[in-house]
């Protein structure tokens, strides 16, 4: 099951981390992020130990929605020592998330 970052969290667990994060920006009245959460939670099976993977419910948390210029959901960033590696912006397949994962490690 993937994390839930917050505005409060954010900067210890994303920020801060010492292994790649992805995270998804996204909200409950949006169609395709809740059609991209499934592939978000396998991804953070796959990943558990080696990557977080996490969401950040831009409605709840407008701090890091407005700093990463969060345009239009679902964005997921990709972050390794806190800087972004990474960005996508609509569905994005599950093996292109993988494989930008697998570069950032």
């Amino acid at each position: 099951m993937a994390l839930e970052f917050t505005d409060t969290n954010f900067q210890e667990e994303v920020l801060d981390a010492d292994q790649p994060v992805l995270v998804d920006f996204w909200a409950e009245w949006c169609g395709p992020c809740k059609m991209l959460g499934p592939v978000i939670d396998e991804l953070a099976g796959e990943y558990e130990g080696k990557a977080k993977i996490g969401k950040v419910d831009i409605d709840n948390n407008r701090d890091a929605a407005v700093q990463y210029g969060i345009q239009s959901i679902p964005s997921i960033i990709i972050f390794k020592g806190g800087e972004i590696v990474n960005k996508f912006v609509g569905i994005t397949a599950k093996d292109q998330l993988a494989q930008a994962l697998d570069e950032a490690m």
